[in-house]
């Protein structure tokens, strides 16, 4: 497998910027899915002003920054430091609080309690769940919400798989570890670690030539 930091790094400098506005004219918006303008926003979290919300994944920063403007107190973290430069480019005068380390170190060592945690195709799709739910269940105030998305799983490939990150034509593809998981068996998981309420479901694309949707995911701590 590629060092996880070297791939990341590699991944931020090949992925578009994100527009300076969407459809809608707004220069901050949250997009929990791989197509513009598409699925819920931060409804899902829950967020009131002066809450404590962690980005786990939280890349060029965009999600991010709209948490913030909502004001809350934005906590990302990310083991990419080409991704955390770009964020700290584009969103400096956001106030976003930004980490460069891995999302189970940090949730180790950190002695702060979050209202919403949440990842957009970020470090729960890249880390493995025994790992990560028991320290993010840690880290969630009583009632606090968990939110994720990811690509759904492909039919009868489950569990720890192997994720490729395109690079040139000469280069051979980046390879870093993610899991996968059908829908019910997220729900599983999330009940076996603490969590009440999981639900889990795919968010159909929107109308177009792809066909793959998201896979949406949310619990609330105990």
């Amino acid at each position: 497998m590629t060092d996880t930091a070297f791939a990341w790094d590699t991944y931020a400098r090949q992925k578009p910027e994100r527009r300076l506005v969407n459809a809608a004219g707004e220069t901050t918006w949250f997009n929990w899915t791989q197509y513009p303008d598409h699925g819920p926003g931060t409804e899902l979290l829950g967020i009131k002003p002066g809450a404590a919300v962690l980005d786990l994944g939280c890349g060029k920063g965009g999600n991010l920054a709209h948490v913030a403007a909502l004001c809350a107190r934005a906590v990302g973290v990310d083991v990419s430091l080409a991704q955390l430069e770009a964020a700290e480019a584009r969103w400096s005068d956001a106030g976003l609080v930004l980490h460069r380390t891995d999302a189970v170190r940090f949730l180790e060592q950190t002695g702060e309690h979050f209202d919403a945690i949440y990842s957009v195709y970020g470090a729960i799709w890249f880390t493995d769940p025994e790992q990560l739910l028991p320290v993010i269940r840690k880290r969630l105030k009583p009632g606090g919400v968990l939110a994720f998305s990811q690509r759904p799983a492909v039919d009868g490939c489950y569990g720890c798989q192997a994720s490729y990150l395109n690079r040139s034509e000469d280069e051979d593809p980046l390879v870093v570890k993610r899991w996968d998981y059908e829908p019910e068996r997220w729900e599983e998981i999330l009940r076996e670690h603490g969590f009440e309420s999981p639900a889990a479901s795919v968010l159909p694309a929107p109308p177009g030539p792809r066909k793959i949707g998201t896979l949406m995911v949310r619990a609330r701590a105990v």
